[in-house]
């Protein structure tokens, strides 16, 4: 029987171990295992988050095998290499794929009953893999997409805009790497078209505008790897929202990578687009009313990723 209280996370590097202290804080489960393939890493990990409950909510959280997983509600995977300062995301992918493998076939013999995130990079990519590995419907197998991303542009736009991020009402979408794009053509704050809330704050060259601030989201991680070696309290933060939808039941619309089946006339791939995301996984993909041109980056978005999809042992 699932424990719908319990979570697992499978990689306990900075991502892994900032996403376990991160879901601590927020209280969203008592339960959480700590699995890596360095039990001592693990363990310490556990010890040092523990040892902050007194003034946290009530959290059992211990380092354990694949075998706790089985019965976890939601598995997060976080394993893998991680990015280098001057390598893409897509540069990860040979020595990624390899390692997702081996731990979905470890997951899969368990036989878990509840969900799987897939957080490491190249997420898209890896979240295909997973999906193929495990056989379990895409409801159930989803990636961290461009929720990260998503969040950088909110907050990047409520700086040169002066206007709360929760007020704003924006997506990146595609490849969570260097086709990803910004689909502006229906983004807005507070429900004013985006553009009429910038002349209003006196920014009238959109174009250039948008253009930079995309550019900035885009880059923003080799920005932060070349300053301080990785990335890791963002994707936490951006981890603990998806779980938030699948907790409380919110059907709420995030942009995760998603297994298409058809959907903007794609499929075999998974890639980042809006998603109704509730505590059965993934519900619904929905097809937003793309301009002409975003719907053409989503497609060379798409086109990028089968092209390294179909380099894949799968």
């Amino acid at each position: 029987m699932v424990n719908l209280k319990k979570v697992g996370i499978v990689g306990i590097g900075a991502v892994g171990s900032t996403v376990a202290f991160a879901l601590m804080m927020k209280g969203f489960y008592n339960e959480i295992v700590l699995v890596d393939r360095n039990k001592d890493k693990a363990e310490g990990e556990a010890m040092d988050i523990s040892h902050g409950l007194a003034y946290a909510s009530p959290t059992k959280i211990y380092s354990g095998d694949y075998a706790d997983l089985a019965d976890a509600s939601l598995i997060v995977v976080t394993a893998g290499a991680a990015q280098k300062e001057g390598e893409t995301r897509l540069d990860l992918i040979q020595k990624n794929t390899a390692i997702m493998k081996s731990v979905m076939g470890q997951i899969v013999a368990v036989r878990p009953q509840g969900m799987i995130l897939i957080v490491s990079n190249p997420v898209d990519v890896l979240t295909h893999v997973a999906l193929k590995v495990s056989g379990f419907p895409r409801s159930r197998v989803f990636g961290s997409g461009t929720v990260l991303d998503t969040a950088r542009l909110k907050y990047l736009l409520s700086q040169r805009l002066k206007v709360d991020t929760r007020n704003i009402h924006a997506v990146i979408l595609g490849e969570h790497g260097d086709s990803e794009f910004a689909a502006y053509s229906f983004a807005n704050v507070s429900g004013m078209p985006l553009e009429e809330f910038c002349e209003l704050r006196g920014f009238l060259d959109h174009p250039r505008e948008q253009e930079k601030i995309y550019e900035e989201v885009r880059d923003s991680a080799y920005e932060i790897i070349r300053k301080k070696g990785a990335t890791y309290y963002g994707i936490a933060l951006s981890v603990c929202r998806i779980c938030e939808c699948l907790v409380k039941d919110e059907h709420s619309m995030l942009p995760i990578s998603t297994e298409l089946e058809g959907e903007y006339g794609l499929e075999g791939l998974a890639l980042s687009v809006p998603s109704l995301l509730s505590s059965s996984g993934v519900e619904k993909v929905l097809e937003l009313p793309l301009s002409a041109e975003e719907k053409n980056k989503l497609l060379s978005s798409g086109k990028r990723l089968k092209e390294v999809i179909s380099t894949l042992d799968l």
